[in-house]
C-alpha cells in the first residue's frame, strides 16, 4: 500500500491555481499454459509521481519515477513552472475550474497479492480437469492475468483520495478440428474485481465454466456461416455491452464531441429508440456495486452516475472539470489516468445499456428468421458511431427457436441509426470487467448490457 508522503505539500500549492499531486502504482502479474507447459510466468510494477497544475486555462504536467521527497518536491515544482509558461506564452485567459467542496475518500483495501506459485498450481489443476473432460480439443491455452491500479491524491480544489482497484481473470482458449479439417476456436474469461485469492479459492468451481465452453466449441463445431444481409438479431448482453461502449460510449466523451463527434450535433435529440436507456455509472448500480467502482476521479471531482441516453434522446456527455464548464455541465468524475506518466483523459467508467421488461425466451420466440449473437471477441468504432465487431459463437434462430451454431461472422452499423431499431430489451442484465480501454492510454473499464431485439447489418462468410 502507498504511503502518505504528499499531503504535507498541500501548504505549497500556488494559491492562483488547480493542482493535482498523484502517487500511482500499477502492477501485473500473469501465468500461461499452453497444453500443460507454462510459457508464461511474469511479475511487473510501475510506480511514481505526478502533479498537474491549471491556470489560465492550460495545464503545466510533470513526472518522476521516484517517491522521495525531494523528487516529489521537484515535480510540484516543474509541474506550476510548466503551467505558469503555458499561461504566459499560450494562455486562455480563463478563471479558475469552480470550486468543488467535499471530503477525503479512503476506499483502498488492502488484498492478497498471491505467489506465482499458486497461480500455476491453480491453473495446472484446471488443465489436468480440461484434459479430462474434453477430449476432441486439439489445442487448449489458460491464461491467469492479474492487475491493480493504487492511487493516492491530493488537490487544493476537490476531494483528496486513496484508492485501489485489483482485477484477476483466467481465460480459457480452446480449439478443435471439424470434420472436414477445419479449425475453430472459441475462448471465455471469468474472474472480477478483487485479488485472485478473492475469486478463484477452487478449481472445481470452475468446471462447470470449462463444460459450457467446450459444450459451445463441440456446437460450433458441428455450426454454419450466417447469411449476410440485413437481419432481425438480438444481441446478447456481451456484445451490447461492447456495443455501449464502442460505438455509443466514445463518441460521448466531451474531449471527442469537442473533436467533431457525431454528439456534437445530437444533445437533445432522439438517437435511439425509447427501449434504450444508457448510463455510465460510477460505483453502484441497480443490482449492486459496479465491476470497476471509482468513487474521486483524477482531478478530485467526486463521482456521480452519468446519464447519456435517456429512452431514446441523447442527455449527456462525459466531462473533465474543464470540459464540463465549456458545456455548463456538471463533472461527474470521468477525469483518469493509466499510470503516474499520464495526464487524466475523459474515460469511461461502467457504461451500460439498462435492462427493459422483456424476457428473452419472448425475444427469441418473435423472430421468424435471424440470429443470437452471444460474443464478441474484437471490434472496432469511430466517433461517427460507425462500428464492427467480431462474431466468435452464436445461434440461428428459425421460427421462433435456436437453431445450428454459426461461425465466425461480423455486425457492423451505425450505432444511433441501429439503436433506432431496437423494440425489445430484455429484463436481465451481464457484466464484464475483463478489458481494457485504448484511449490514447489503456484504462480498465466495465461494461454490460441486457439482451437487444434489433436490425441489423450481418457478414456472413
Amino acid at each position: 500500500m502507498l504511503n502518505d508522503s504528499i499531503s504535507v505539500y498541500k501548504n505549497g500549492f500556488d494559491p492562483y491555481a488547480h493542482t493535482e499531486l498523484r502517487l500511482h502504482r500499477n502492477t501485473r502479474r500473469a501465468v500461461g499454459l499452453l497444453s500443460g507447459n507454462l510459457v508464461s510466468n511474469s511479475r511487473s510494477e510501475n510506480s511514481g509521481v505526478s502533479a498537474r497544475v491549471y491556470r489560465g486555462g492550460v495545464y503545466g504536467f510533470a513526472a518522476d519515477s521516484e517517491m522521495t521527497d525531494e523528487r516529489v518536491a521537484a515535480v510540484l515544482k516543474t509541474a506550476t513552472e510548466n503551467a505558469a509558461f503555458m499561461d504566459a506564452h499560450a494562455g486562455k485567459g480563463k478563471g479558475a475550474l469552480p470550486f468543488l467542496p467535499c471530503a477525503s475518500v479512503d476506499t483502498a483495501k488492502p488484498y492478497d497479492d498471491v505467489p506465482q506459485s499458486v497461480m500455476i498450481d491453480f491453473a495446472r489443476q484446471l488443465d489436468d480437469y480440461i484434459v479430462k473432460s474434453c477430449p476432441k480439443l486439439t489445442g487448449r491455452t489458460i491464461s491467469v492475468r492479474c492487475d491493480s491500479m493504487e492511487k493516492l491524491l491530493r488537490v487544493d480544489n476537490g476531494c483528496d483520495s486513496h484508492s485501489l482497484m485489483p482485477r484477476a481473470f483466467i481465460y480459457c482458449d480452446f480449439s478443435a478440428e471439424t470434420d472436414s479439417g477445419v479449425t475453430v476456436e472459441l475462448y471465455d474469461v471469468v474472474g472480477g474485481f478483487g485479488g485472485f485469492a478473492d475469486n478463484f479459492t477452487d478449481p472445481a468451481l470452475l468446471h462447470p465454466f470449462v463444460d459450457r465452453l467446450y459444450k459451445r466449441l463441440m456446437e460450433k463445431r458441428e455450426g454454419v456461416y450466417a447469411d449476410a444481409g440485413v437481419h432481425t438479431c438480438i444481441l446478447g448482453a456481451e456484445v451490447a455491452g461492447i456495443l455501449a461502449h464502442e460505438a455509443v460510449g466514445h463518441t460521448t466523451e466531451a474531449d471527442l464531441v469537442l473533436g467533431g463527434s457525431v454528439a456534437g450535433p445530437m444533445l437533445g435529440k432522439r438517437v435511439a429508440s425509447d427501449k434504450i436507456t444508457l448510463v455510465d455509472y460510477a460505483h453502484t448500480t441497480p443490482s449492486g456495486p459496479a465491476p470497476l467502482p471509482i468513487y474521486v476521479d483524477d482531478e478530485g471531482t467526486p463521482a456521480e452516475d452519468e446519464l447519456i441516453i435517456d429512452k431514446g434522446a441523447l442527455v449527456g456527455y462525459m466531462n473533465s472539470r474543464e470540459t464540463a464548464q465549456h458545456f455548463n455541465m456538471k463533472p461527474r468524475g470521468n477525469a483518469r489516468a493509466y499510470s503516474f506518466m499520464d495526464e487524466p483523459l475523459i474515460r469511461m467508467r461502467n457504461t451500460a445499456i439498462l435492462p427493459g421488461a422483456d424476457r428473452l425466451e419472448d425475444m427469441i420466440a418473435s423472430v421468424d428468421d435471424g440470429y443470437y449473437f452471444m460474443t464478441t471477441n474484437n471490434g472496432q468504432a469511430d466517433t461517427n458511431g460507425e462500428f464492427m465487431f467480431g462474431i466468435p459463437f452464436g445461434y440461428e434462430i428459425k421460427n421462433g427457436r435456436l437453431g445450428r451454431a454459426i461461425l465466425d461472422t461480423t455486425i457492423t452499423g451505425v450505432a444511433f441509426e441501429m439503436l433506432k431499431t431496437a423494440d425489445m430489451v430484455s429484463d436481465r442484465m451481464d457484466w464484464t470487467c475483463s478489458g481494457m480501454c485504448g484511449k490514447k492510454q489503456p484504462m480498465p473499464v466495465g461494461m454490460g448490457g441486457p439482451d437487444i431485439r434489433c436490425r441489423i447489418m450481418v457478414g456472413g462468410r
